[in-house]
């Protein structure tokens, strides 16, 4: 499955690749060497974009009140109630909800192209999302990276999300990061990989406790 919002990249590179190849047969010498170079780029291009964009489906796992992971990646920080996810140029891109609710709040903001891991990269652009849920308030927030500044939101405010459902993507590197409702405890640490939808990184501390 393919990511919301990805065919217009796809299809614009597939495209390019098809006309450059048919041109091409019309051409002979440095020419068509120039035109065979472009096409054997736009075919590694598109599908580049057809592994990028990809969207598996994901089970949540554990119980409705276990916070999942908003996106793929490798835990960067855990600072308190907040925990920083990067997402690497092999990750898949879209992001999903910790926990089910009501979204609350939206708060897009356009910014810079520093790198997402960067301590400054609190510049660039990103969307603030805070979702009410049955057990308090989370905040999440998508970061763009260096490569590109574009936010794809699926959701608006009002809306009902579940647990593990997709909300929206960044496209190429990127961070997420995610304040749990207060109660609640980390349960996964710095340099730990995630999936997005599928694994816990939170429990409430008395369900912690009594395992």
């Amino acid at each position: 499955m393919l990511a919301k919002g990805s065919l217009s990249w796809i299809g614009v590179m597939m495209l390019f690749t098809l006309a450059v190849g048919y041109v091409s047969k019309s051409f002979t010498g440095l020419v068509f060497y120039i035109l065979l170079i472009a096409f054997i780029i736009g075919a590694i291009l598109t599908l580049f974009f057809f592994i990028f964009f990809r969207d598996p489906e994901r089970s949540p796992l554990g119980d409705e009140d276990d916070a999942v992971s908003p996106a793929d990646g490798k835990v960067i920080s855990i600072h308190n109630r907040t925990l920083c996810i990067f997402m690497n140029i092999h990750d898949v891109h879209v992001n999903r909800a910790p926990l089910a609710g009501t979204i609350a709040h939206i708060d897009y903001k356009p910014g810079g192209y520093i790198p997402a891991f960067n301590k400054d990269s609190d510049v660039n652009e990103r969307n603030h999302v805070v979702i009410n849920t049955d057990t308090g308030v989370l905040e999440l927030t998508q970061i763009a990276g260096v490569l590109t500044r574009r936010i794809v939101s699926y959701i608006c405010v009002g809306s009902h999300v579940k647990r593990g459902e997709r909300i929206g993507m960044i496209r190429f590197g990127s961070r997420v990061d995610v304040i749990v409702p207060e109660g609640y405890e980390f349960i996964v640490g710095v340099n730990d990989k995630v999936k997005a939808g599928q694994t816990i990184i939170a429990m409430r501390k008395g369900k912690i406790r009594r395992k």
